[in-house]
């Protein structure tokens, strides 16, 4: 039981990283500088951030115009969530 402790707490961690990404990159947009790319950020919500990624979008209303983004995000959530709960019946 103390894994899923540690798998909480590294999901939780990463996920605000996730989060903060998503702020950096729209602010890099607001600024005309170097952005983060599209394939980065959707990897990053397919490593098991898709709730950073999706509390990003909405917080910082970043990519919600972007089909990619506005269908591929929720549907990671959907495979991270599969993913995490095949992890704590099995292992």
């Amino acid at each position: 039981m103390n894994w899923i402790k540690i798998m909480i707490t590294t999901l939780l961690v990463w996920n605000a990283i996730v989060f903060i990404t998503y702020g950096i990159d729209k602010r890099k947009a607001k600024r005309g500088k170097q952005r983060i790319s599209e394939a980065t950020l959707l990897f990053m919500a397919f490593l098991m951030g898709g709730i950073g990624a999706l509390l990003g979008m909405r917080a910082f209303k970043h990519k919600t115009k972007h089909i990619k983004f506005k269908i591929g995000v929720p549907i990671l959530l959907v495979i991270n969530i599969a993913v995490f709960i095949a992890c704590v019946i099995f292992f």
